[in-house]
């Protein structure tokens, strides 16, 4: 990126209004909001006690003073949870952590180790493989009883890689995890975790975590992670820590940690773990505080060069295992991000549906940027002309097909219906895979349609969307999230062009349930099958995002790519749905879509969090 376009990340307005004393006292003045206020502070004391009662005063108070502490949204366990976890005597398997050690400061040493003593699962095996040089070894500081068992062995140091692998030898648990030397465990972790697997069955179980300094008190970020998603996996590291896995499954997939691979050695095994296991669950709480000490790569790639080269080989190795032809490059500003470019398997056809009503200006525009950017030769174009009434659109029609190759239009004809309209269109396309594309979309990337059909020739993809800006170099689309608003909104809206999102979501391949109609290419043989877009429920809104949950609920991953870009002059064709004949179509059609998936709406979308708030788009805290 040139020195003017280095990423802005600042999360945008999401129009709530900051707090402040004065509000406070205004709402206190309110008998309705203090009856409201003194109902829902006995709830809280009834339910979770006075510990809790105090947290939520205090942070209130604190957000009104604009002070936002981190500890509110950390879900740092209760004394009475803690307590009860310990009574409960929670029976289960036994859980390896292994813990390589290397020259490690004993403050820290001491933080970690004591993190482990208290948990309130005692069914656990502590295996330090210290590599320290000699006079740094830290046997004397091990204490002399412990609630689980505690294995210890100095070794010759191999580098990080080899000195896991040492520690998977010397482990019996049957569940294994990895916890960095200077790193801290909540105590409640191996609670919870136990808990997951024996209410799942799952054999790879990971959580959510926060980054804090080295003295654990200021907040370097939270990782509030979305459930699995393996394109994402591919592009980011995201599930790091906590991650549980099973003996068998560690076997399954190879039990050790790679030297090829030292600074994305995790990374390689939890792709290598990934791809074998039988059930992967997501704890939707903070575990886990990794340290950003100097030179950690909790602090930065920027620490570790060394170890983008490596993600990037991590990533090319499991494209090999999987047969994916392909590879990795590390995104630019955004170390440890990475896109993978995938390699054509073939030379299908695209047919490509632009519904078409007047507006030859967003037309010509569209086309002519399609045509300059496609980078893919095997196309066609299919322009649904629908209820036109300007001679010019009529006579521009005429143009087409000596202006662009394979380019014709067909004429719909009856009320507008977004979806019969594309139906229609689809029953004329001799294309393999499909693109519904708006008429207001500019092209802005130069292998557009190779970027969509990379991922549309998959045979787990269902859909594929893009990355569509507005004008204003805004994010308009980056995937779609259920649940915004009680319905469904759109990733990342109104970040600016050059920001990175949320854990670098913006700028790497990513699982959605959904994506975007404006731009949404789909194998014609999916299309065909799942009857298309609903013409009865979904005439004008929700139609793309009914189409996808389809594919998705048969199993089949929906992808966002941020290397397939264009400007998305939203709602040009057919004017904002302001009027009331539109604004009463919309709301059946809202109510027709929370009737068929409340439970996606009601419930966090599995690719959001519940950390963050559903009222806006934004990826804001709650």
């Amino acid at each position: 990126m040139s020195e003017n376009t280095k990423p802005n990340n600042e999360r945008p307005a999401d129009l709530a209004v900051q707090d402040s004393v004065g509000g406070m006292a205004r709402r206190l003045l309110n008998p309705a909001h203090l009856r409201d206020l003194a109902g829902r502070s006995v709830k809280t004391l009834r339910e979770q006690g006075a510990e809790q009662l105090w947290r939520d005063v205090k942070f209130r108070v604190g957000l009104a003073m604009h002070h936002d502490d981190w500890r509110h949204r950390a879900d740092i366990p209760l004394r009475r949870e803690l307590k009860a976890q310990r009574a409960a005597h929670l029976q289960g398997p036994k859980i390896s952590i292994i813990v390589p050690l290397y020259n490690t400061p004993a403050k820290l040493f001491d933080e970690m180790l004591q993190s482990v003593v208290r948990q309130t699962y005692t069914n656990w095996e502590l295996v330090l493989v210290d590599a320290s040089d000699a006079d740094k070894r830290l046997e004397r500081r091990l204490p002399k009883a412990v609630p689980g068992t505690i294995v210890y062995e100095p070794i010759e140091n191999g580098g990080i890689a080899l000195n896991t692998t040492r520690g998977f030898a010397l482990a019996h648990g049957e569940y294994i995890t990895l916890l960095d030397h200077d790193d801290v465990l909540y105590p409640n972790a191996l609670f919870e975790v136990v808990q997951t697997i024996q209410n799942t069955g799952a054999d790879f179980v990971y959580s959510d975590e926060i980054v804090l300094s080295a003295d654990l008190k200021e907040l370097g970020g939270y990782h509030f992670k979305p459930d699995f998603a393996p394109d994402y996996l591919r592009g980011v590291n995201f599930i790091t820590h906590l991650a549980v896995f099973s003996r068998t499954l560690l076997d399954a997939a190879g039990a050790y940690e790679s030297k090829e691979f030292d600074g994305a050695q995790d990374h390689d095994l939890i792709l290598r773990l990934t791809e074998k296991a039988q059930r992967i669950e997501h704890i939707k709480k903070v575990l886990y505080i990794w340290r950003a000490a100097a030179g950690s790569t909790a602090a930065g790639m920027e620490a570790k060069p060394y170890a983008v080269a490596a993600g990037e080989r991590a990533i090319d190795a499991q494209l090999k295992r999987l047969g994916l032809p392909g590879h990795a490059m590390a995104v630019p500003d955004a170390p440890g991000a990475f896109q993978v470019r995938y390699e054509l398997t073939g030379h299908p056809k695209i047919s490509v549906l632009i519904p078409s009503k007047d507006h030859i200006d967003d037309l010509d525009r569209c086309l002519t940027s399609l045509y300059k950017n496609a980078g893919y030769d095997n196309f066609e174009v299919i322009v649904i002309e629908n209820n036109s009434t300007d001679p010019a659109t009529f006579a521009y029609y005429e143009t087409l097909p000596s202006r662009f190759a394979d380019c014709r239009v067909v004429y719909y004809k009856g009320a507008f219906n977004f979806s019969a309209i594309n139906n229609f269109g689809a029953t004329f396309a001799e294309g393999e895979h499909l693109l519904l594309l708006n008429n207001d979309i500019e092209v802005l990337s130069s292998d557009f349609l190779r970027e969509l059909l990379s991922y549309s020739q998959r045979p787990d993809v269902g859909a594929v969307g893009a990355k569509l800006y507005y004008p204003d170099d805004t994010i308009q689309h980056a995937g779609v999230l259920m649940g915004i608003n009680g319905s469904a909104g759109h990733s990342h809206k109104s970040y600016p062009r050059t920001a990175v999102g949320d854990m670098y979501r913006l700028v790497t391949t990513q699982n959605y349930m959904a994506v975007t109609g404006a731009c949404l290419m789909t194998k014609a043989s999916l299309y065909r099958a799942f009857g298309g877009l609903d013409e009865e429920k979904f005439a004008v809104a929700y139609n793309d995002v009914d189409y996808c949950l389809k594919l998705w609920q048969k199993g089949l991953l929906n992808v966002y790519t941020p290397r397939a870009e264009a400007y998305h002059y939203e709602s040009k064709s057919r004017g904002l749905d302001t009027l009331s004949e539109n604004a009463k179509r919309y709301e059946r059609e809202k109510a027709n879509f929370y009737a068929k998936y409340q439970q996606y709406i009601d419930n966090y979308d599995p690719y959001y969090n519940p950390h963050f708030n559903n009222l806006f788009e934004n990826f804001g805290l709650k």
